[in-house]
C-alpha cells in the first residue's frame, strides 16, 4: 500500500516523538517552498493558466498566517483575477474564498481612494473611512453596502461578500466555503442583511454562545390559512407555503441552527427564533461538528427574507 495523506495525519496526531514530527513537517515546508518559488513561477504561462495548487490555496496559507515571503508573480496573477471578476470580465475560474492584502483590496474596489484609505486605516480614523464609503454610495452611485464592527469590515457588493480582518490586514473576497471566524463576525453579517432586507427583524447576541434572530408571522396571516387544504389553481400563496414548504424549510434550517423555537406571542403572532453559532448540527465525526460557512448563512437569511417579505410586510 502506498503512503497516503491519512497515514501522515495519523502519525502527526499519534506520535509522541516531537523531533520526528518536526522533521516530517520541515520536509513538507521545503516541498511547498520549492513548488511556490521555483517550480510554478518559473513557467509563468503555466502559473497563470494552471497553477500547481488548486485555486492558489498556498497563497491563502501564507497570507492568513502573515508570512511575509510570498511568490510575487503568482500573487499578481491572483490579484488580477479578482480585479477581472469584479469588473465582470472573463476569468479562468471564479475567485471564491480569495485572500488579498488590504491595500490591494482597496486598489481594486476603491481605486481612486485607496491611498487615503491606507492612511486612514493606519491612523484608525474610522470617521474618514466611513465618509469615503458613504460618498461612494451617495455621489458615485456605487452599489454596495458595508458594516464596521470592532474587528471587521463587511462589504456586500451585489450577492458577493468581502470581509476585512482589521487586525490581520487581509481581506477574504467572495466569501463562500470558508467558515465564519467569530460570533462578532456572525452578528455583523446578520446585522448587515437585516439593515438592508428586513429591518423589523430582531437580532440579539448572547456572548460566547450564539446569535438569536427573531421574526414573526402575524396572527392575521395565520388565521387566513385554510384548515382544509386542497391544492388547486385558486390556492393562496399562504396556503401553498404553510401546507407544502414551511415544515421542509424548518427541517433544512435544523442542520445549520443550534435551535429553532416557535411560540405564540402576546399578540397571537407566531414568533420564530433562530439560534445560530459557529458550528452546525452536521458532523465530520461523532465529536467534531462541521463549522458554519458563509454559504450556509444564505439558506438562513433567504428563509427570513421570504417570511418577512411574503407574510410580514404585506400584513403591515
Amino acid at each position: 500500500m502506498p503512503l497516503e495523506p491519512k497515514h501522515i495525519i495519523n502519525y502527526l496526531f499519534k506520535s509522541a516523538n516531537d523531533k520526528n514530527k518536526s522533521e516530517l513537517l520541515n520536509l513538507l515546508i521545503k516541498r511547498i517552498d520549492q513548488l511556490c518559488f521555483e517550480t510554478c513561477q518559473v513557467d509563468r504561462v503555466a502559473c497563470t493558466l494552471t497553477p500547481s495548487c488548486n485555486r492558489r490555496f498556498l497563497l491563502a496559507l501564507r497570507i492568513v498566517n502573515e508570512i511575509p515571503e510570498i511568490p510575487e508573480f503568482c500573487y499578481s496573477v491572483h490579484k488580477n483575477l479578482v480585479l477581472r471578476d469584479f469588473r465582470n470580465k472573463t476569468v479562468i475560474y471564479k475567485p471564491f474564498d480569495s485572500y488579498l492584502y488590504m491595500t490591494d483590496f482597496f486598489d481594486i474596489f476603491f481605486h481612486g481612494d485607496y491611498r487615503k484609505l491606507d492612511r486612514f486605516f493606519a491612523k484608525k480614523q474610522f470617521d474618514k473611512i466611513r465618509k469615503i464609503f458613504d460618498d461612494r454610495i451617495l455621489y458615485q452611485n456605487e452599489d454596495f453596502e458595508y458594516l464596521i464592527t470592532d474587528n471587521y469590515i463587511i462589504f456586500k457588493f451585489g450577492d458577493r461578500l468581502h470581509i476585512i480582518s482589521m487586525k490581520k490586514n487581509y481581506v477574504l473576497c467572495n466569501a463562500n466555503r470558508e467558515s465564519i471566524a467569530s460570533l462578532e463576525l456572525l452578528r455583523g453579517l446578520c446585522e448587515l442583511y437585516i439593515k438592508i432586507h428586513f429591518p423589523d427583524v430582531r437580532l440579539k447576541l448572547y456572548r460566547n454562545k450564539f446569535v438569536e434572530i427573531t421574526t414573526i408571522i402575524p396572527k392575521d396571516v395565520l388565521t387566513g390559512v385554510n384548515s382544509n387544504y386542497t391544492p388547486d389553481e385558486n390556492t393562496s400563496k399562504s396556503d401553498q407555503y404553510f401546507w407544502n414548504t414551511f415544515q421542509k424549510d424548518l427541517e433544512a434550517l435544523g442542520d445549520f441552527c443550534q435551535r429553532i423555537t416557535l411560540n405564540i406571542d402576546f399578540l397571537n403572532n407566531l414568533e420564530i427564533k433562530l439560534y445560530i453559532n459557529l458550528e452546525t448540527n452536521q458532523h465530520f465525526t461523532k465529536k467534531q461538528r462541521v463549522p458554519l460557512r458563509y454559504r450556509d448563512m444564505r439558506l438562513i437569511l433567504n428563509f427570513i427574507y421570504r417570511i418577512y417579505n411574503d407574510f410580514y410586510v404585506i400584513w403591515l
